[in-house]
């Protein structure tokens, strides 16, 4: 992302930078692919390496099945969490698996609690909040986070979710095994947002004053590469302060975030393809936004998307808002996911394309993700399935 200094740094990197009564900061630098990209300098008042303990984690439930034989699915989300169990779960240990591949998984909450502080060390974390509010602490500060946020949290950026409203903190997680950032496309060569982008640095909100608080024997969950379910593992590690012992930092790797509500859309007289939609992308995968827009004025415009089977990806999409017009008639609703995998031509049910004939404005809000290996299916993924999805089009499923 672009440069950004916050809180007190020396003039000069890699020089002495003293506390007021004499002693010196210790200095990180965080950079991603072998220091070679985007990179911060961090400040510390205690050693970031001095740890006194470290123990297992037992993740919660990361192992996934085959999409076998060849299904799409409709996930009800919502009946992950009934009731008044979201109190108990914080966005961190109660998050539960959907989908997942080599490359990315797509998790699950609502919750009422804090979480621990915690480090992904294995990728950046794109983490979309359906609904509610909440205070996301981080090592570089803190923000504010409510409906509608995107929240970019960098890999092994320490940080806590707080929620702060009445109602669950319903958070759609998206775990990359990669970096997450806008697309190249929507980027110059020096990485500033070009006009044809459907965003830009303006609305993007990074921490705006470190957060330092003090602790001692304080817990990170860290989650790391291992021999586990997925390639996942997962450690409690203890550090004698408090990580949040930054006093000031600069760079261009932070955690920000970024409201569906200020991505402008990209319409035309016919249909726009699934990219025009794009926010941003990762490794092997690709994460879009469809909001609400004017649609097609062609005279003789279909709004809804045609059939269409995209050869190289499985689709994923996250209902979360307004009514998805060429989803009507198929019991997709409010939370609702669904999974349309490659090998399996998908679009609108039958009847909507005919209705949504002479609109010309849809208010719906859904997240997708498409990824370039084959997704398997997650506990929460099974748990929530509605069972007859695949049979929406054709009225019926499976004789005898």
């Amino acid at each position: 992302m672009y440069y950004r200094t916050v809180g007190e740094i020396p003039p000069k990197r890699h020089t002495q930078f003293r506390r007021p009564d004499g002693a010196l900061y210790y200095e990180e630098l965080m950079g991603e692919e072998g220091f070679s990209s985007d990179s911060s300098l961090l400040y510390h008042a205690g050693v970031p390496s001095a740890i006194v303990d470290s123990r297992v984690w037992e993740l919660p439930d990361a192992r996934t099945v085959a999409n076998h034989p060849l299904k799409p699915l409709h996930l009800k989300t919502h009946d992950l969490f009934p009731g008044h169990e979201w109190k108990a779960q914080d966005v961190v240990t109660g998050r539960r698996l959907l989908l997942g591949n080599g490359d990315v998984r797509i998790a699950y909450v609502a919750a009422g609690e804090s979480s621990p502080l915690y480090r992904n060390a294995i990728g950046d974390e794109c983490v979309y909040v359906e609904d509610g509010e909440a205070t996301l602490e981080t090592m570089f500060g803190v923000l504010q986070v409510r409906a509608g946020d995107y929240a970019i949290i960098p890999r092994a950026t320490v940080h806590r979710w707080v929620p702060t409203g009445e109602g669950p903190l319903r958070a759609y997680c998206i775990e990359a095994n990669s970096h997450i950032a806008p697309p190249k496309r929507y980027l110059s060569r020096y990485g500033q947002f070009l006009e044809h982008s459907p965003y830009c640095e303006r609305d993007l909100t990074a921490p705006p004053e470190p957060f330092v608080t003090e602790g001692a024997d304080v817990e990170v969950f860290t989650k790391h590469r291992g021999h586990g379910p997925s390639g996942l593992v997962g450690s409690v590690v203890v550090y004698p302060t408090h990580p949040f012992d930054v006093v000031g930092w600069d760079g261009c790797l932070y955690p920000y975030t970024f409201n569906v509500a200020d991505f402008e859309p990209i319409t035309g007289r016919i249909h726009q393809p699934p990219p025009a939609h794009q926010v941003f992308e990762g490794y092997n995968f690709v994460i879009c936004n469809f909001v609400p827009r004017k649609v097609d004025y062609h005279p003789l415009a279909v709004p809804v998307p045609y059939y269409h089977s995209n050869v190289d990806s499985d689709e994923v999409m996250f209902y979360c808002g307004g009514d998805y017009e060429a989803r009507k008639g198929s019991g997709i609703g409010q939370g609702s996911i669904t999974l349309h995998p490659g090998g399996h031509s998908h679009g609108p049910q039958p009847a909507a394309i005919e209705r949504a004939l002479g609109k010309d404005y849809f208010d719906e809000l859904a997240v997708m993700v498409d990824t370039f290996r084959p997704l398997e299916i997650g506990e929460a993924g099974s748990d929530s399935d509605d069972g007859a999805y695949a049979w929406s089009w054709s009225g019926r499923g499976p004789q005898g």
